[in-house]
């Protein structure tokens, strides 16, 4: 077995290297938020209002598949019936900011794993440490195929539900800014972070602290949590929950194929 070259450290020399880690990846986010500046107008007229448009290529497609499907236009979107206004005075000025920073970690998001991994990588053996490209490329193809489908299908879903959603026709939507911002980056950061989870499953198995049996094991209850998330962010549809639904449950599927794939190594 190959063995763990690395010098042996002391607890605060692992603080200080983790606060290096911390340190240049803050840096690499605020360059990266610097960078989404520049590109103001597209980020927010194309990307962080494009959901408000009724013509948004999520809806147009959702109401493609009703036709497909034999549901006539019972999921086409016409119109989204709400406005979004800015209630403090320097509200718009906050959004601005936290835009740009969350675009910043979600664009530096394989330098922060790439960060992470050096940090971790001298309590690895050396034919693990050789597996870096595979492991960045994973983690952060996964985690971008997250954010796609956190706002090409969660955002959209969500905005849909709660633009039509009434109680009285006497209440008008009004969305406040802020809080649309924070739907947004909430879905799409959730999002992410979801999709990674065949990679936190992979470690968790190495450690011998998930086992796949544990996860078939509660199979069951995985499903009915991912049933009631797409229940409660997708309008009242078969299609639409189907399509939140199943790359979830693909995702919990890959993760327990991981962990006994983990485990099936370590028996050999």
């Amino acid at each position: 077995m190959a063995k763990k070259a690395h010098k042996e450290m002391s607890f605060m020399e692992h603080l200080e290297e983790l606060r290096w880690v911390l340190v240049r990846s803050t840096l690499a986010i605020i360059l990266m938020a610097i960078g989404v500046y520049f590109f103001q107008d597209f980020v927010f007229n194309t990307l962080i209002f494009g959901p408000t448009d009724p013509n948004f290529i999520t809806y147009r497609l959702f109401c493609e598949a009703s036709h497909y499907v034999g549901f006539a236009e019972s999921i086409c979107i016409t119109e989204l019936n709400f406005v979004i206004q800015n209630t403090a005075m320097e509200g718009q000025v906050n959004v601005f900011i936290w835009i740009c920073i969350t675009a910043g970690f979600i664009l530096a998001f394989p330098y922060i794993l790439l960060q992470f991994w050096n940090f971790i990588a001298p309590a690895l053996y050396e034919k693990e440490r050789k597996n870096v490209r595979v492991f960045l490329f994973v983690s952060s193809l996964l985690f971008f195929l997250g954010v796609l489908f956190g706002y090409f299908v969660i955002v959209p879903m969500t905005l849909n539900f709660l633009a039509t959603f009434s109680i009285s026709d006497v209440v008008k939507n009004e969305f406040n800014l802020e809080s649309y911002i924070s739907m947004i980056k909430t879905s799409v950061i959730v999002s992410g972070l979801f999709f990674e989870l065949p990679v936190i499953i992979y470690f968790l198995a190495k450690l011998g602290i998930v086992s796949a049996e544990f996860l078939r094991k509660y199979r069951k209850y995985a499903i009915v949590i991912v049933l009631i998330i797409a229940a409660i962010v997708t309008p009242p549809d078969v299609v639409s929950q189907i399509t939140v639904a199943i790359p979830m449950l693909l995702i919990f599927e890959a993760s327990v194929l991981i962990a006994a794939l983990v485990e099936k190594r370590k028996k050999a």
